[in-house]
């Protein structure tokens, strides 16, 4: 007989500590309880039905959802399969019928519990603030583009464009989600186009977590060259100005060192810059390499013209063309998000704003005049596999091995 699990308790559920990558523990009957790397706890049930395994069903957050009544959930659960019949399509009925608030804490669970701490408070505060009170009682497939508007028309009236544009970016995705779960089959907020709400400052605009796999998505998923969705992942992992990577030149690459020296001619600061390649830019570029041909440019010009690199125009022109769900931010933004998150992440300033070419100004500037190298090297690895982990669970074939 397999080996029972040993009852949880609450004493022992509030002791357990995140771990790098999410883990379950069991509590008996198919109950687990699964621990994220932010220290979030949620509840899911995995059964059996017709000698299949089917995957986990999520009961909820703890302890919004306490021990007691997660073992209740379990139990009613356990009769549906013990009768032959799937818990997963009961709680697909269930949805359809739920109220915006249920379906919100659901999704919420699923999709936002493991995204940054100002991620989350940004998506809390738009529930709890201003959907629920609305329309958090009525049910999920009630809602209109009206009602979606009406809440961003007040939360403008109280002077927070941004915050508007927010909220209905969270509904966006929160029906994104009922949709995929066929428990919805319209987005009353993509009806609401964004920049009727608000517009977002370019020098303000920092992609969350999420988006980057949104935008990263979009592009591979596009139907644009190979070279130039290698040229965007690149742009964004690299965090080279745009200038900086069309116009570069294969000898300016030590690829065996994993090292790419932009001439002083070339930077916007006239001084020579070295990028560290990361093992992601490196498998790009060997690709790259092959796409090239005969051209000492990176990315060479389609017109015929081996002897030229890519218009400076035509990296916003691509993005301008993809049909993408996040809206107000432009290429630049990349280098500005990557630098958000790598402080968030705890990385040194000095070793950011070097990888960023970027020169320290004033007293501080003047007598630091170290290289960080190694910090640097840990700094764009680390980039690159978090912006590569953005795409993980998706069937969108990236720069690995396989055609685009």
């Amino acid at each position: 007989m397999p080996r029972q699990a040993k009852p949880l308790t609450d004493t022992e559920i509030r002791a357990l500590k995140p771990k790098s990558d999410r883990y379950r523990i069991a509590d008996g009957g198919g109950l687990l309880l699964e621990v994220m790397p932010t220290g979030n706890k949620v509840w899911r049930y995995r059964y059996t039905l017709g000698g299949k395994q089917y995957p986990a069903l999520t009961i909820g957050p703890y302890p919004a959802i306490d021990l007691k009544s997660a073992r209740r959930q379990r139990d009613e659960w356990a009769v549906l399969v013990a009768n032959g019949k799937s818990p997963a399509d009961t709680v697909r009925a269930t949805k359809v019928a739920a109220t915006v608030e249920g379906f919100a804490e659901y999704w919420f669970a699923e999709q936002v519990s493991n995204q940054s701490e100002g991620y989350r408070l940004t998506m809390r505060r738009a529930l709890t603030k201003d959907v629920f009170p609305l329309i958090g009682a009525r049910k999920l497939t009630d809602i209109t583009p009206a009602d979606v508007l009406l809440i961003c028309d007040k939360i403008k009236a109280r002077s927070a464009p941004s915050m508007a544009l927010a909220t209905r970016n969270a509904l966006r995705r929160m029906y994104d989600f009922a949709i995929a779960r066929q428990v919805a089959q319209f987005n009353p907020a993509s009806a609401v186009v964004a920049r009727f709400i608000a517009t977002q400052k370019s020098r303000e605009r920092v992609l969350a977590l999420s988006e980057i796999g949104t935008v990263m998505r979009c592009v591979y998923q596009s139907d644009i060259r190979r070279a130039l969705k290698l040229c965007l992942h690149l742009l964004f992992i690299t965090l080279a100005r745009k200038s900086e990577l069309i116009e570069a030149r294969w000898d300016e690459f030590d690829l065996d060192g994993r090292e790419w020296n932009i001439p002083a001619e070339r930077m916007k600061k006239d001084k020579p810059h070295r990028v560290y390649l990361s093992e992601q830019a490196v498998s790009m570029l060997e690709e790259l390499k092959t796409l090239a041909g005969s051209s000492a440019y990176v990315f060479p010009s389609v017109r015929g013209y081996d002897d030229r690199p890519i218009s400076k125009s035509t990296l916003n022109q691509t993005v301008r063309g993809l049909d993408m769900a996040v809206q107000h931010f432009v290429l630049h933004d990349f280098r500005r998000t990557a630098s958000t998150h790598l402080h968030e992440m705890g990385y040194s300033t000095d070793a950011i704003e070097k990888a960023l070419a970027h020169e320290t100004k004033g007293i501080r500037g003047v007598y630091n005049r170290a290289e960080y190298a190694e910090q640097r090297k840990n700094i764009l690895g680390a980039w690159a596999s978090l912006v590569e982990a953005q795409l993980s669970g998706s069937n969108i074939v990236t720069f690995r091995g396989l055609a685009a």
